[in-house]
């Protein structure tokens, strides 16, 4: 059992981390110079093709109310040290997989990568 559950985190965590390097390569791709387009915010339920959900501020903030999510940080630490979400939990992406016992069983994981 509790092999599944470490399994079962770790492909958490790594979709969670595919999903974070999906989105910096889509805004990186965009020809120079073309102008910004802000991203529309998108259903609460909605999963991108890298099957991680996506989830909208108001979500995060309702969950963290109530006490049923933690936020993992997973860039590197001067970016986390430069501004980071109040209470996010510092985990670099390259740590993740090597730290994956840190993530709680009990919580909506939620990971801020940008």
């Amino acid at each position: 059992m509790r092999i599944l559950c470490s399994l079962a985190l770790a492909i958490l965590a790594a979709f969670a981390l595919s999903a974070c390097n999906s989105t910096d390569r889509r805004a990186s791709s965009a020809p120079a110079g073309s102008p910004a387009v802000p991203n529309k915010v998108k259903p609460p339920e909605t999963v991108m093709a890298d099957g991680a959900r996506r989830i909208t501020v108001p979500e995060v903030q309702e969950l963290l109310a109530k006490g049923q999510a933690v936020i993992i940080d997973v860039r590197n630490q001067p970016s986390y040290d430069q501004a980071h979400i109040r209470g996010a939990k510092l985990i670099p992406s390259t740590e993740v997989a090597d730290r994956i016992g840190e993530f709680p069983r009990d919580k909506t994981i939620v990971t801020y990568c940008s």
